[in-house]
């Protein structure tokens, strides 16, 4: 078993001797699953299931087995170490287990959100070439026909269900499969062959393939000892879509690696009363919420709530305003420390529990990792200057880092230049070495923990058969952070009024993922632009 016990967590001690160790062969699934299995068993998952109404708890054997199953039932069905399998499951065990079987199988799995349409699935399928979808039932009905503009694609595959017109059921072709599958019997997987694609997105394209290694999974044990400081004994949760790498960081990678026993929460909806009710009831000891949660929690009474299980808590995605900070310190005795990272990377910035916290700031740089400020040339720049959030490549490639977005030469070419990983970020530094956010530079928009990319709100929006053009920001909001604000203009025909903006809003819901759609909209005669035509949201944003 990966032995963390040697690893010291003092931040200052950790920043001059820590290192990842990533061995040249390794598999997640095998080396870190399986061996925790044999060696140590204990409760990986506490899954609540609203639905049934009860209360599961999956070991590491159990994820073990049932992983080998898996990865069985997909090399039965043709499947080879490379190819990829969109996977779309809520936060239910299936998540984990179809993971973990890619993994054993080598075939590259493609986490995405139960928020994402038909077009969207087919989008992500095509630009992987993707030979399998796995869902769960409620997705199937709307992916029936996708085979017919996916030429790759050769196996509907659901989970929870039994096979169902044109799909196969992974229960029933797992359930025949024996558990025996030792990784001493198949060809040795490389650390740097790739273990899965997240899809990101930016301001002038469609989501981007973020492939992620076998490495990487190795590689958030820096995100579980010093940032979320886990321990063996705890029972953690995160609350996030599956769909995200947050999930990776927040319900997989990190907990696996430390031992730790994972709350899966599924539900629809957020009943803030149940989750704190949850936070006692399952012994909660370390907990990571986006801020639009906390903001939540802290119109709750919390004194009515039994929250002391709790010893470290966390957030990420935006800042979060001291008030809130304050008032659940006051109520659990822990102090939400604000984390920092990409799809692109591990954590990279935190706030650690042995470091002075100072409200508002994402913190400090997590061992292993230079993070500094730096200008378009790669300087860095002084002390309380605005600059790009960028990572220090050079010639040892920090662990975690990706090496560049799939099939985008372009977006590689802009991302990594000067020796330095350009995160896309802006921030300062003060001159104790605390890093402050200041915004997106790829005028990304981030609401209630989602971060969505204005380009394909904007996409959607012109499908609109009474839209000529669009343009779309992100807007101060008390609850969650941003709202998405669409500036629209019309054809010659159409006129404005609320209930085509309703109409509009409709329409966007059924044509992306329903988070993304503009919930304010203002009807313009034109748009800011620059000489070149491109759309000045930074105008735009000054006027609202």
């Amino acid at each position: 078993m990966i032995d963390f016990s040697h690893v010291n967590r003092n931040y200052e001690t950790a920043c001059t001797s820590y290192t990842a160790d990533i061995p040249e062969f390794f598999n997640f699934a095998f080396d870190v699953v399986d061996v925790r299995a044999h060696q140590a068993n204990k409760d990986a998952l506490i899954w609540v299931d609203t639905t049934a109404g009860k209360t599961t708890r999956i070991t590491y054997s159990d994820l073990a087995d049932r992983s080998a199953q898996i990865a069985k039932a997909l090399g039965a069905l043709g499947m080879e170490r490379g190819d990829a399998a969109c996977v779309v499951i809520g936060r239910r065990p299936e998540w984990h287990q179809v993971l973990l079987g890619c993994m054993k199988a080598g075939v590259i799995s493609m986490p995405g959100t139960n928020l994402l349409t038909a077009k969207d699935i087919e989008y992500r399928v095509n630009q992987a070439g993707a030979k399998a979808v796995i869902v769960s039932p409620e997705h199937c009905e709307k992916l029936s026909n996708i085979t017919a503009s996916c030429p790759t694609l050769e196996h509907l595959i659901v989970v929870g269900a039994p096979a169902r017109d044109n799909w196969l059921s992974m229960d029933e072709l797992s359930d025949v499969q024996s558990t025996e599958l030792n990784a001493s019997d198949l060809a040795p997987f490389s650390s740097s062959d790739t273990m899965l694609i997240y899809f990101t997105s930016g301001t002038t394209a469609m989501p981007k393939m973020v492939p992620r290694d076998f490495g990487y999974g190795l590689a958030h044990a820096a995100t579980g000892l010093f940032w979320m400081d886990l321990q063996e004994s705890d029972i953690h949760w995160t609350l996030t879509d599956t769909g995200w790498a947050k999930a990776a960081w927040g319900m997989l990678f990190p907990q696996m690696l430390l031992g730790v026993t994972t709350v899966l929460y599924d539900a629809p909806g957020m009943d803030v009363k149940e989750h704190l009710n949850l936070i006692k009831e399952l012994g909660v000891t370390t907990f990571c919420a986006p801020p639009t949660v906390y903001r939540l929690f802290a119109q709750e009474d919390l004194s009515n709530y039994d929250l002391k299980s709790l010893r470290r808590c966390l957030g990420a995605g935006e800042p979060l305003n001291p008030e809130v900070i304050r008032y659940w310190e006051k109520h659990t005795g822990t102090t939400i420390a604000d984390g920092y990272g990409q799809t692109e990377t591990i954590n990279i910035v935190g706030n650690f529990p042995d470091v002075q916290t100072r409200f508002g700031s994402m913190g400090k740089p997590v061992p292993g990792f230079d993070v500094n400020v730096v200008d378009d040339d790669g300087q860095v720049l002084a002390n309380d200057e605005v600059g790009h959030i960028a990572v220090r490549t050079g010639e040892n490639w920090p662990a975690g880092l990706f090496h560049g977005y799939l099939n985008d030469g372009e977006l590689v070419t802009d991302a990594f230049r000067h020796g330095w990983y350009y995160t896309g970020d802006t921030a300062s530094r003060d001159k104790d070495g605390y890093l402050w956010f200041v915004g997106r530079s790829d005028d990304l928009i981030s609401s209630a923990g989602y971060r969505i990319s204005p380009f394909e709100v904007e996409s959607a929006l012109l499908e609109h058969k009474d839209i000529i053009e669009s343009a779309v920001i992100g807007v101060p909001d008390e609850t969650r952070g941003q709202l998405v604000k669409a500036f629209i203009v019309l054809t010659a025909d159409a006129t404005p009024s609320d209930e085509l903006s309703v109409e509009i809003q409709s329409f966007c819901k059924e044509l992306t993922a329903p988070y993304k759609y503009p919930r304010i909209i203002e009807f313009v005669d034109s748009l800011p632009k620059t000489i070149s035509g491109k759309i000045r949201r930074v105008e735009l944003r000054q006027n609202s």
